[in-house]
């Protein structure tokens, strides 16, 4: 059997690959990991001292509703003491995991995959997620033999469904100005985000229509979200607002549309907070943490402004590592996740919005002036299955990727990437024109199939 987590969690479909038997094994070896819930059990029944607490979260999915409820029994039967949050964002239960002093999280959802899908991400206390030698472990002691507490030594459980608003006024405190005057298109992708999103950003000042906001269990991402933005476009436009803001299912990013209905991407919003962040005197290090699929305009316009770019592997988790072993406060990814560890240990869309509505609101200029700091190169991705992944670094595709190189100069680059879990590689070529772009991807591809067999 492959590795049973992934990049962000297991995930899988939600009564078929991913369980109610599984969700409560992973619960009870996380529990015993996390929590080191076998510690704290009383053989004589009486309730332990200082027993370990858990939150729990979810999304919207109607499998969500079974799944809490296996990872509730498997973490309560460990002797861990569960505090039930609802449906939230995953970087609300992140918080939540600090602000309430519990001693992990778990959050239920599947982020932007259809709503079939669903997967479970365990935090660690301090609401961080898991390096992979934690999840491993957990993934060892699956199915162990174990002394199970009794009476007064289980776990209790309670409804925590207020804490919502500990959450929102959380990310209300970490803003310098208010958004008063700005008309804002949200599209919550009928997530976890459908009711503090709105909350949040009427609060702060914004007058705020919605979308994707009447989640019923299966409509989730479902034409909307921050992974389909044409409705979303087409409304900013129609109805005239400053901006539109896409969250995905879970939250734990967003994405932007301009006035215009142009597009803003993580790369843009980062570029617009990055900036925004120095003028204050915030931005440590002057460095922004990106993976190596940001595209080459970005790092071109930080450099530019006199800002380093430290690059890592695709992934939200190795952004924030190389974030946390360099000191570094604010990263992310083309796809919206933005991390500003100042106020956050995880992407949390609905932070990364109301820090650039505010910058909107603060330079009274239209977001899509403030995001043409930078200008995005054509960036073309080819995704070549059945081949050998492995071989990626042949001789032969590494000179025909110089070669390519040498023909974009510093006007773009060549990315070959092998697919972590599929037998695929994935070929991704900036240039100063689509039409180069295209055809040295295509070309690159053609290698790819020749001698990656």
């Amino acid at each position: 059997m492959g590795r049973l987590f992934g990049t962000d969690g297991v995930r899988g479909v939600a009564g078929r690959d991913l369980t109610a038997e599984l969700a409560m094994d992973l619960s009870v070896a996380a529990a015993h990991v996390l929590g080191d819930a076998g510690a704290f059990h009383a053989s004589d029944g009486r309730a332990p001292q200082g027993r370990p607490i858990a939150v729990v979260g979810r999304d919207p999915r109607a499998s969500g509703e079974f799944l809490e409820s296996a990872v509730v029994a498997g973490l309560a039967s460990s002797g861990v003491d569960v505090l039930r949050l609802g449906v939230l964002p995953t970087p609300a239960v992140a918080y939540l995991t600090t602000a309430l002093g519990a001693d992990m999280g778990v959050m239920i959802s599947a982020s932007h995959n259809p709503a079939p899908d669903n997967g479970i991400k365990f935090l660690a206390r301090g609401g961080y997620k898991l390096p992979d030698a934690v999840e491993n472990e957990i993934e060892q002691r699956l199915g162990e033999k174990w002394d199970r507490p009794t009476g007064a030594a289980v776990g209790r459980v309670r409804e925590a469904y207020g804490e919502a608003d500990r959450y929102v006024s959380h990310l209300l405190s970490t803003m310098s100005g208010r958004l008063d005057g700005l008309s804002v298109v949200i599209d919550c992708a009928h997530g976890a985000a459908h009711m503090v999103a709105p909350e949040a950003l009427t609060r702060a000042g914004a007058k705020v229509e919605t979308i994707g906001a009447r989640p019923d269990g299966l409509n989730i991402n479902a034409g909307v979200g921050s992974t389909h933005l044409d409705k979303l476009q087409q409304i900013v436009v129609s109805r005239g607002a400053d901006v539109g803001i896409a969250y995905d299912g879970d939250a734990d990013r967003c994405l932007a549309v301009a006035h215009t209905g142009e597009v803003i991407d993580g790369d843009q919003i980062m570029a617009v907070l990055a900036l925004a962040l120095r003028a204050e005197g915030k931005l440590a290090g002057d460095t922004v943490v990106a993976t190596v699929m940001s595209n080459l305009g970005f790092k071109l316009a930080m450099r530019e402004s006199g800002i380093d770019v430290l690059e890592t592997a695709v992934g939200d988790r190795y952004v924030l590592e190389a974030m946390r072993e360099g000191g570094y406060t604010f990263g992310g990814e083309q796809s919206g996740h933005v991390i500003m560890l100042d106020h956050a240990t995880t992407g949390d869309g609905l932070l990364t919005s109301l820090h650039l509505l505010a910058a909107v609101a603060r330079e009274g200029k239209p977001l899509a002036e403030l995001a043409s700091v930078m200008t995005r190169l054509p960036q073309v991705l080819i995704n070549v299955k059945g081949v050998d992944r492995t071989k990626a670094s042949v001789p032969e595709l590494s000179a025909a990727v110089e070669a390519a190189e040498g023909e974009l100069g510093e006007t773009g680059r060549v990315l070959i990437r092998p697919s972590g879990t599929e037998p695929m590689i994935r070929v991704m070529v900036e240039a100063a024109s689509a039409e180069q772009a295209q055809a040295l991807a295509e070309r690159l591809a053609g290698v790819v199939r020749e001698v990656c067999v």
